[in-house]
Protein backbone atom coordinates (compact mmCIF):
# COMPACT_ATOMS: atom_id res chain seq x y z
CA UNK A 1 0.00 0.00 0.00
CA UNK A 2 2.55 2.72 1.40
CA UNK A 3 4.82 1.62 -1.83
CA UNK A 4 1.99 2.62 -4.34
CA UNK A 5 1.69 5.85 -2.74
CA UNK A 6 5.72 6.69 -2.65
CA UNK A 7 5.48 5.33 -6.27
CA UNK A 8 2.59 7.61 -7.33
CA UNK A 9 3.79 10.23 -5.34
CA UNK A 10 7.63 10.10 -8.02
CA UNK A 11 5.55 10.29 -10.59
CA UNK A 12 5.36 13.42 -12.55
CA UNK A 13 2.93 16.42 -12.81
CA UNK A 14 1.65 15.10 -16.21
CA UNK A 15 1.77 11.47 -16.00
CA UNK A 16 -0.63 11.85 -12.59
CA UNK A 17 -2.82 13.73 -15.18
CA UNK A 18 -2.36 11.49 -18.13
CA UNK A 19 -3.64 8.63 -15.21
CA UNK A 20 -6.12 10.20 -13.29
CA UNK A 21 -7.87 11.12 -17.17
CA UNK A 22 -7.40 7.58 -18.48
CA UNK A 23 -9.05 6.27 -14.98
CA UNK A 24 -11.86 8.60 -15.04
CA UNK A 25 -12.98 7.99 -18.71
CA UNK A 26 -12.56 4.30 -18.35
CA UNK A 27 -14.45 4.47 -15.25
CA UNK A 28 -17.42 6.10 -17.02
CA UNK A 29 -17.34 3.06 -18.99
CA UNK A 30 -17.53 0.53 -16.85
CA UNK A 31 -20.11 1.82 -14.65
CA UNK A 32 -22.60 1.11 -17.00
CA UNK A 33 -21.92 -2.47 -17.36
CA UNK A 34 -23.31 -4.05 -13.82
CA UNK A 35 -26.21 -1.57 -14.14
CA UNK A 36 -27.34 -3.54 -17.01
CA UNK A 37 -26.71 -7.07 -15.82
CA UNK A 38 -28.49 -6.48 -12.29
CA UNK A 39 -31.20 -5.07 -14.34
CA UNK A 40 -31.71 -7.57 -16.79
CA UNK A 41 -31.67 -10.03 -13.98
CA UNK A 42 -33.56 -8.83 -11.86
CA UNK A 43 -37.01 -10.25 -10.11
CA UNK A 44 -39.59 -9.75 -12.52
CA UNK A 45 -37.45 -10.23 -15.53
CA UNK A 46 -36.76 -14.01 -13.72
CA UNK A 47 -40.70 -14.54 -13.39
CA UNK A 48 -41.88 -13.56 -16.51
CA UNK A 49 -41.62 -15.89 -19.46
CA UNK A 50 -38.45 -14.50 -21.15
CA UNK A 51 -36.19 -17.74 -20.97
CA UNK A 52 -32.82 -18.06 -19.09
CA UNK A 53 -30.55 -18.41 -22.46
CA UNK A 54 -31.52 -14.73 -23.35
CA UNK A 55 -31.40 -13.66 -19.80
CA UNK A 56 -27.93 -15.09 -20.14
CA UNK A 57 -27.44 -13.50 -23.75
CA UNK A 58 -27.76 -10.44 -22.68
CA UNK A 59 -25.84 -10.14 -19.25
CA UNK A 60 -22.39 -11.77 -21.41
CA UNK A 61 -23.05 -9.26 -24.07
CA UNK A 62 -23.23 -6.52 -21.36
CA UNK A 63 -20.18 -7.85 -19.66
CA UNK A 64 -18.60 -8.49 -22.98
CA UNK A 65 -18.77 -4.32 -23.63
CA UNK A 66 -16.90 -3.54 -20.53
CA UNK A 67 -13.35 -4.97 -21.79
CA UNK A 68 -14.01 -4.56 -25.34
CA UNK A 69 -14.84 -1.11 -24.99
CA UNK A 70 -12.22 -0.41 -22.41
CA UNK A 71 -9.81 -1.18 -25.64
CA UNK A 72 -12.03 0.81 -27.70
CA UNK A 73 -11.75 3.63 -25.60
CA UNK A 74 -7.47 2.96 -25.23
CA UNK A 75 -7.07 2.76 -29.36
CA UNK A 76 -9.39 6.09 -29.23
CA UNK A 77 -7.28 8.30 -27.17
CA UNK A 78 -3.59 6.98 -28.89
CA UNK A 79 -6.13 8.29 -32.20
CA UNK A 80 -7.00 11.43 -30.72
CA UNK A 81 -3.57 12.19 -28.94
CA UNK A 82 -0.99 10.41 -31.09
CA UNK A 83 -3.09 9.77 -34.53
CA UNK A 84 -2.50 6.08 -34.66
CA UNK A 85 -5.35 4.81 -36.45
CA UNK A 86 -7.95 2.54 -35.01
CA UNK A 87 -8.62 -1.00 -37.03
CA UNK A 88 -12.48 -0.28 -38.40
CA UNK A 89 -13.06 -3.78 -37.52
CA UNK A 90 -13.16 -2.77 -33.54
CA UNK A 91 -15.14 -0.52 -34.22
CA UNK A 92 -17.74 -3.07 -35.90
CA UNK A 93 -17.64 -5.86 -33.05
CA UNK A 94 -18.43 -2.65 -30.66
CA UNK A 95 -21.73 -1.44 -32.50
CA UNK A 96 -22.63 -5.32 -32.74
CA UNK A 97 -22.34 -5.43 -28.93
CA UNK A 98 -24.04 -2.19 -28.32
CA UNK A 99 -26.85 -3.39 -31.11
CA UNK A 100 -27.19 -7.23 -29.32
CA UNK A 101 -27.39 -5.61 -25.89
CA UNK A 102 -30.18 -3.12 -26.51
CA UNK A 103 -32.11 -5.85 -28.80
CA UNK A 104 -31.84 -8.11 -25.44
CA UNK A 105 -32.79 -5.68 -23.07
CA UNK A 106 -36.00 -4.73 -25.23
CA UNK A 107 -36.81 -8.46 -25.70
CA UNK A 108 -36.37 -8.92 -21.75
CA UNK A 109 -38.92 -5.91 -21.79
CA UNK A 110 -41.11 -7.46 -24.07
CA UNK A 111 -41.34 -10.45 -22.26
CA UNK A 112 -42.25 -8.52 -18.82
CA UNK A 113 -43.93 -6.14 -20.16
CA UNK A 114 -42.30 -2.44 -20.85
CA UNK A 115 -44.56 -1.29 -17.78
CA UNK A 116 -43.17 -3.89 -15.52
CA UNK A 117 -39.21 -3.71 -16.38
CA UNK A 118 -37.50 -2.31 -13.89
CA UNK A 119 -35.80 1.11 -14.78
CA UNK A 120 -36.18 0.36 -18.49
CA UNK A 121 -34.88 3.45 -19.66
CA UNK A 122 -32.21 3.93 -17.48
CA UNK A 123 -31.24 0.06 -18.58
CA UNK A 124 -31.26 1.32 -22.34
CA UNK A 125 -29.33 4.24 -21.83
CA UNK A 126 -26.64 2.28 -19.92
CA UNK A 127 -26.57 -0.49 -23.21
CA UNK A 128 -25.17 2.63 -25.66
CA UNK A 129 -23.15 4.43 -22.99
CA UNK A 130 -19.94 2.54 -23.37
CA UNK A 131 -19.66 2.02 -27.07
CA UNK A 132 -20.97 5.77 -27.89
CA UNK A 133 -18.75 7.27 -25.34
CA UNK A 134 -16.01 5.74 -26.86
CA UNK A 135 -16.93 6.22 -30.48
CA UNK A 136 -17.10 10.08 -29.54
CA UNK A 137 -13.40 9.90 -29.59
CA UNK A 138 -13.19 8.18 -32.91
CA UNK A 139 -14.97 10.51 -34.95
CA UNK A 140 -15.85 14.27 -36.21
CA UNK A 141 -18.51 16.13 -33.65
CA UNK A 142 -21.07 16.05 -37.18
CA UNK A 143 -20.53 12.29 -37.00
CA UNK A 144 -20.70 11.62 -33.32
CA UNK A 145 -23.97 13.59 -33.31
CA UNK A 146 -25.37 11.89 -35.85
CA UNK A 147 -24.76 8.10 -34.63
CA UNK A 148 -25.63 9.66 -31.18
CA UNK A 149 -29.17 10.68 -33.23
CA UNK A 150 -29.53 7.18 -34.75
CA UNK A 151 -29.09 5.43 -31.79
CA UNK A 152 -31.43 7.40 -30.07
CA UNK A 153 -34.25 6.97 -32.72
CA UNK A 154 -33.59 3.44 -33.09
CA UNK A 155 -33.83 3.15 -29.06
CA UNK A 156 -37.00 4.71 -28.77
CA UNK A 157 -38.65 2.92 -31.85
CA UNK A 158 -37.53 -0.38 -29.86
CA UNK A 159 -39.54 1.23 -26.98
CA UNK A 160 -42.78 1.30 -29.33
CA UNK A 161 -42.28 -1.60 -31.16
CA UNK A 162 -42.49 -3.63 -27.88
CA UNK A 163 -45.62 -1.74 -26.72
CA UNK A 164 -44.13 1.49 -24.55
CA UNK A 165 -46.45 4.09 -24.48
CA UNK A 166 -45.73 7.90 -24.21
CA UNK A 167 -45.28 7.83 -20.51
CA UNK A 168 -42.20 5.57 -21.23
CA UNK A 169 -41.23 6.99 -24.74
CA UNK A 170 -40.62 10.51 -23.38
CA UNK A 171 -38.02 9.35 -20.58
CA UNK A 172 -36.21 7.26 -22.79
CA UNK A 173 -36.07 9.55 -25.73
CA UNK A 174 -34.23 12.16 -23.35
CA UNK A 175 -32.48 10.45 -20.88
CA UNK A 176 -30.66 8.22 -23.71
CA UNK A 177 -30.26 11.44 -25.93
CA UNK A 178 -28.64 13.24 -22.53
CA UNK A 179 -26.17 10.23 -21.40
CA UNK A 180 -25.12 9.86 -25.31
CA UNK A 181 -24.70 13.64 -25.57
CA UNK A 182 -23.06 14.45 -21.99
CA UNK A 183 -20.64 11.39 -22.12
CA UNK A 184 -19.86 12.41 -25.92
CA UNK A 185 -18.57 15.92 -24.20
CA UNK A 186 -17.01 14.21 -21.68
CA UNK A 187 -14.92 12.00 -23.27
CA UNK A 188 -14.05 14.92 -25.73
CA UNK A 189 -13.16 17.60 -23.36
CA UNK A 190 -11.03 15.29 -21.17
CA UNK A 191 -8.76 14.29 -24.39
CA UNK A 192 -8.61 17.92 -25.67
CA UNK A 193 -6.81 18.48 -22.33
CA UNK A 194 -4.80 16.19 -21.83
CA UNK A 195 -3.89 16.80 -25.59
CA UNK A 196 -3.02 20.24 -24.71
CA UNK A 197 -0.79 18.87 -21.51
CA UNK A 198 0.84 17.04 -23.88
CA UNK A 199 1.42 19.73 -26.13
CA UNK A 200 2.79 22.18 -23.52
CA UNK A 201 4.91 19.52 -22.21
CA UNK A 202 6.61 18.96 -25.31
CA UNK A 203 6.81 22.93 -25.88
CA UNK A 204 8.89 23.27 -22.67
CA UNK A 205 11.26 20.03 -23.92
CA UNK A 206 11.90 22.20 -27.17
CA UNK A 207 12.16 25.43 -25.54
CA UNK A 208 14.82 23.46 -23.52
CA UNK A 209 17.10 22.13 -26.43
CA UNK A 210 16.62 25.53 -27.77
CA UNK A 211 17.96 27.02 -25.06
CA UNK A 212 20.54 24.77 -25.46
CA UNK A 213 21.09 25.02 -28.41
CA UNK A 214 21.71 29.36 -28.36
CA UNK A 215 24.48 28.58 -25.67
CA UNK A 216 26.43 26.72 -27.62
CA UNK A 217 26.12 29.11 -30.45
CA UNK A 218 27.56 31.65 -27.68
CA UNK A 219 30.14 29.29 -26.70
CA UNK A 220 31.06 29.06 -30.44
CA UNK A 221 30.72 32.72 -30.99
CA UNK A 222 33.76 33.44 -27.68
CA UNK A 223 35.96 30.91 -29.17
CA UNK A 224 35.53 32.19 -32.64
CA UNK A 225 36.28 35.94 -31.55
CA UNK A 226 39.65 34.22 -29.58
CA UNK A 227 40.92 31.89 -31.93
CA UNK A 228 39.72 34.24 -35.39
CA UNK A 229 41.66 37.39 -34.18
CA UNK A 230 44.86 35.35 -32.75
CA UNK A 231 45.14 33.14 -35.61
CA UNK A 232 44.75 35.88 -38.10
CA UNK A 233 47.50 38.03 -36.07
CA UNK A 234 49.99 34.39 -36.21
CA UNK A 235 49.75 34.09 -40.05
CA UNK A 236 50.64 37.50 -40.62
CA UNK A 237 53.52 37.42 -38.20
CA UNK A 238 54.46 34.36 -39.33
CA UNK A 239 54.48 35.51 -43.12
CA UNK A 240 56.67 38.40 -42.06
CA UNK A 241 58.92 36.27 -40.38
CA UNK A 242 59.53 34.48 -43.50
CA UNK A 243 60.35 37.26 -45.64
CA UNK A 244 63.00 38.41 -43.00
CA UNK A 245 64.23 35.56 -42.60
CA UNK A 246 64.50 35.42 -46.47
CA UNK A 247 66.37 38.11 -46.73
CA UNK A 248 68.57 37.96 -43.61
CA UNK A 249 67.11 40.35 -41.37
CA UNK A 250 67.73 40.07 -37.80
CA UNK A 251 63.73 41.00 -37.24
CA UNK A 252 62.47 38.09 -37.83
CA UNK A 253 63.45 36.69 -34.71
CA UNK A 254 61.26 39.26 -33.00
CA UNK A 255 58.42 38.53 -34.88
CA UNK A 256 58.97 34.80 -34.11
CA UNK A 257 59.56 35.97 -30.50
CA UNK A 258 56.40 38.11 -30.78
CA UNK A 259 53.92 34.76 -32.51
CA UNK A 260 54.98 32.64 -29.62
CA UNK A 261 53.85 35.00 -27.14
CA UNK A 262 50.30 35.26 -29.00
CA UNK A 263 50.24 31.63 -29.52
CA UNK A 264 50.57 31.16 -25.48
CA UNK A 265 48.38 34.15 -24.95
CA UNK A 266 46.04 32.40 -27.80
CA UNK A 267 46.45 28.94 -25.73
CA UNK A 268 45.52 30.82 -22.31
CA UNK A 269 42.36 32.27 -23.91
CA UNK A 270 41.48 28.87 -24.92
CA UNK A 271 41.40 27.39 -21.72
CA UNK A 272 39.45 30.52 -20.07
CA UNK A 273 36.58 29.67 -22.50
CA UNK A 274 36.64 26.04 -22.17
CA UNK A 275 36.63 26.22 -18.70
CA UNK A 276 34.27 29.58 -18.03
CA UNK A 277 37.01 31.64 -16.34
CA UNK A 278 36.47 34.64 -18.76
CA UNK A 279 35.07 37.98 -17.09
CA UNK A 280 31.32 37.15 -15.80
CA UNK A 281 28.86 40.05 -15.86
CA UNK A 282 26.15 38.97 -12.66
CA UNK A 283 23.45 40.88 -13.78
CA UNK A 284 23.83 39.29 -17.54
CA UNK A 285 23.73 35.41 -16.25
CA UNK A 286 20.83 36.53 -13.74
CA UNK A 287 18.63 37.87 -16.58
CA UNK A 288 20.23 35.07 -19.08
CA UNK A 289 18.82 32.42 -16.33
CA UNK A 290 15.40 34.32 -15.87
CA UNK A 291 15.17 34.26 -19.40
CA UNK A 292 16.05 30.70 -20.34
CA UNK A 293 13.90 29.50 -17.25
CA UNK A 294 10.82 31.56 -18.74
CA UNK A 295 11.17 30.50 -21.81
CA UNK A 296 11.15 26.85 -20.75
CA UNK A 297 7.88 27.70 -19.28
CA UNK A 298 9.12 28.10 -15.53
CA UNK A 299 8.07 31.40 -13.51
CA UNK A 300 11.44 32.71 -12.67
CA UNK A 301 11.74 35.99 -10.08
CA UNK A 302 15.15 37.76 -9.68
CA UNK A 303 15.49 40.10 -6.15
CA UNK A 304 18.49 42.36 -5.45
CA UNK A 305 20.96 43.71 -7.75
CA UNK A 306 24.85 42.59 -8.60
CA UNK A 307 26.31 46.50 -8.11
CA UNK A 308 29.31 47.31 -6.46
CA UNK A 309 30.39 43.54 -5.68
CA UNK A 310 33.83 42.58 -6.79
CA UNK A 311 34.36 40.92 -9.94
CA UNK A 312 35.72 37.30 -8.43
CA UNK A 313 32.71 37.38 -6.39
CA UNK A 314 30.35 37.91 -9.29
CA UNK A 315 32.52 35.49 -11.38
CA UNK A 316 31.56 32.92 -8.59
CA UNK A 317 28.48 33.49 -8.32
CA UNK A 318 27.47 33.73 -11.89
CA UNK A 319 28.72 29.94 -12.04
CA UNK A 320 26.21 29.36 -9.51
CA UNK A 321 23.13 30.61 -11.53
CA UNK A 322 24.37 28.70 -14.14
CA UNK A 323 24.63 24.99 -12.45
CA UNK A 324 21.22 26.21 -10.95
CA UNK A 325 19.42 27.29 -14.24
CA UNK A 326 20.69 24.33 -15.54
CA UNK A 327 19.78 21.51 -12.04
CA UNK A 328 15.84 23.55 -12.84
CA UNK A 329 15.83 22.70 -16.47
CA UNK A 330 17.13 18.85 -16.04
CA UNK A 331 15.76 17.44 -12.82
CA UNK A 332 12.18 17.48 -11.45
CA UNK A 333 9.63 19.18 -12.99
CA UNK A 334 10.02 22.31 -11.56
CA UNK A 335 6.69 25.53 -12.11
CA UNK A 336 8.64 28.34 -9.85
CA UNK A 337 11.97 29.57 -9.31
CA UNK A 338 13.31 31.98 -7.02
CA UNK A 339 16.59 33.98 -7.15
CA UNK A 340 17.80 36.19 -4.42
CA UNK A 341 20.91 38.01 -4.13
CA UNK A 342 21.37 39.99 -0.73
CA UNK A 343 24.72 42.24 -0.47
CA UNK A 344 25.30 43.02 3.18
CA UNK A 345 28.29 45.06 4.72
CA UNK A 346 30.47 41.68 5.59
CA UNK A 347 28.85 39.05 3.51
CA UNK A 348 26.71 38.70 0.22
CA UNK A 349 24.14 35.76 -0.42
CA UNK A 350 22.83 34.44 -3.21
CA UNK A 351 19.95 31.78 -2.53
CA UNK A 352 18.01 29.86 -5.65
CA UNK A 353 15.26 28.01 -4.40
CA UNK A 354 12.39 26.08 -6.81
CA UNK A 355 9.55 23.76 -6.55
CA UNK A 356 8.68 20.63 -8.26
CA UNK A 357 11.72 18.36 -6.81
CA UNK A 358 10.85 14.38 -7.01
CA UNK A 359 11.37 13.33 -3.10
CA UNK A 360 13.64 10.49 -4.13
CA UNK A 361 15.74 12.33 -6.48
CA UNK A 362 19.43 12.43 -5.15
CA UNK A 363 20.78 15.78 -3.32
CA UNK A 364 24.57 16.47 -4.06
CA UNK A 365 24.85 13.05 -6.16
CA UNK A 366 26.29 14.96 -8.80
CA UNK A 367 29.80 16.72 -9.97
CA UNK A 368 27.91 20.20 -10.85
CA UNK A 369 27.64 21.24 -6.69
CA UNK A 370 31.63 19.66 -6.15
CA UNK A 371 32.84 21.86 -9.09
CA UNK A 372 30.47 25.18 -7.14
CA UNK A 373 32.17 24.65 -4.07
CA UNK A 374 35.61 24.66 -5.77
CA UNK A 375 35.29 28.23 -7.75
CA UNK A 376 33.50 29.59 -4.45
CA UNK A 377 36.47 28.41 -2.62
CA UNK A 378 38.74 30.76 -4.36
CA UNK A 379 36.69 33.38 -2.61
CA UNK A 380 36.64 32.08 0.32
CA UNK A 381 32.94 31.08 -0.09
CA UNK A 382 30.54 28.48 1.28
CA UNK A 383 27.83 26.45 -1.03
CA UNK A 384 24.86 24.86 1.10
CA UNK A 385 21.90 23.49 0.06
CA UNK A 386 18.47 21.40 1.08
CA UNK A 387 15.85 19.46 -0.49
CA UNK A 388 12.67 18.62 1.35
CA UNK A 389 9.06 18.70 0.30
CA UNK A 390 9.30 19.14 -3.32
CA UNK A 391 11.65 21.59 -2.62
CA UNK A 392 15.74 22.40 -3.50
CA UNK A 393 17.34 25.26 -2.30
CA UNK A 394 20.90 26.14 -2.93
CA UNK A 395 22.74 28.77 -0.69
CA UNK A 396 26.30 30.31 -1.88
CA UNK A 397 27.78 32.82 0.82
CA UNK A 398 31.08 34.77 -0.02
CA UNK A 399 32.70 37.17 2.68
CA UNK A 400 33.58 40.96 1.22
CA UNK A 401 36.74 42.22 1.65
CA UNK A 402 36.64 45.68 3.05
CA UNK A 403 37.80 49.04 1.58
CA UNK A 404 40.81 48.74 3.73
CA UNK A 405 41.75 45.58 2.57
CA UNK A 406 43.28 45.44 -0.90
CA UNK A 407 45.68 42.46 0.12
CA UNK A 408 42.50 40.63 0.20
CA UNK A 409 41.72 41.21 -3.24
CA UNK A 410 45.09 40.58 -4.42
CA UNK A 411 45.00 37.10 -2.63
CA UNK A 412 41.72 36.02 -4.15
CA UNK A 413 43.40 37.25 -7.55
CA UNK A 414 46.33 35.27 -6.93
CA UNK A 415 43.76 32.27 -6.00
CA UNK A 416 42.28 32.50 -9.24
CA UNK A 417 44.81 33.04 -11.60
CA UNK A 418 46.25 29.77 -9.56
CA UNK A 419 42.97 28.02 -10.31
CA UNK A 420 43.53 28.53 -13.75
Amino acid sequence: MFGRVRKWRRRSGLDKVDHYTRASLHSLVWVSVPLVIALSVTRPVRHSDAPWVLICAVAVAAAAQGPWTTKLLGAGLGEYLDGDPVPRRWIAVGAGLMVVTVSGVLALAAFAGPEEFPSLTIALAAAVMPFLSAYSLLASLRVSFLVQSVATAAVCSGVWLIGGGVQLLVPTFFTVAYAGCALAYTMRCSAWVLRVMYELHNSRDVQARLAVAEERLRFGRDLHDVMGRNLAVIALKSELAVQLAKRGRPEAVDQMVEVQRIARESQREVREVVRGYREIDLAVELAGAQGVLEAAGIECRVAGSPAGLPAAVQSAFGWVVREAATNVLRHGDARHCAVTLRVGAERAVLTVSNDGVPESAPVGAGSGLAGLRERLAVVDGELDFASGGGKFRLTAEVPLPGSSEPEAEAVGRERTEAVR
